[in-house]
């Protein structure tokens, strides 16, 4: 038997156990909080970019980009919200309906002051100027004849000033 799926297992759950809210003082478990601080690092300029297109297909279906792209910088306050509004903070092809109905508090004025956003035109869109680090990218998008559109999230990693291509 191969010690692989033993291997991955493992890494699943650190990776797991490193986005968990941690306990507070009283050892009850604490949503994360905003911090300015925690989102700093995603105010610096770059040399790196996500350039994106998107392809998305499901039940038969092609969907389409509607609007515009947007770009969130990953903090322990952005993970926990997406964790809960997408069920992962990976990846998730989730209806809009369903994420406007989950409750993960009031989005401070604050949190929205750092959120990229960039027009998504014949199913491409492009973040440039981007330091290194972890962002959640997320696509409106809608097929012909669908009720309501879904939303597209992946988490996207930028380091060393190179173009990382992300196709949805």
């Amino acid at each position: 038997m191969s010690i692989r799926p033993f291997i991955l297992l493992g890494a699943v759950a650190a990776a797991l156990a490193a986005c968990a809210p941690v306990p507070g003082p009283s050892g009850a478990v604490q949503p994360a909080v905003f911090r300015a601080d925690d989102f700093a690092w995603s105010q610096r300029g770059g040399p790196g970019a996500i350039e994106g297109r998107v392809t998305f297909q499901q039940g038969g279906k092609a969907y389409a980009c509607i609007g515009s792209a947007g770009l969130t910088p990953d903090t322990p306050y952005t993970r926990n919200r997406f964790r809960t509004l997408y069920g992962s903070t990976e990846r998730a092809a989730v209806p809009a309906a369903v994420v406007r109905a989950r409750d993960v508090g009031e989005a401070g004025a604050d949190y929205r002051a750092y959120v990229r956003s960039e027009r998504c035109e014949n199913g491409r869109f492009a973040f440039r100027g981007l330091p290194d680090g972890g962002w959640f990218l997320i696509v409106p998008v809608r097929a012909e004849g669908d009720e309501g559109p879904l939303v597209l999230m992946r988490h996207v990693v930028t380091r060393g000033g190179r173009v990382v291509g992300v196709t949805l």
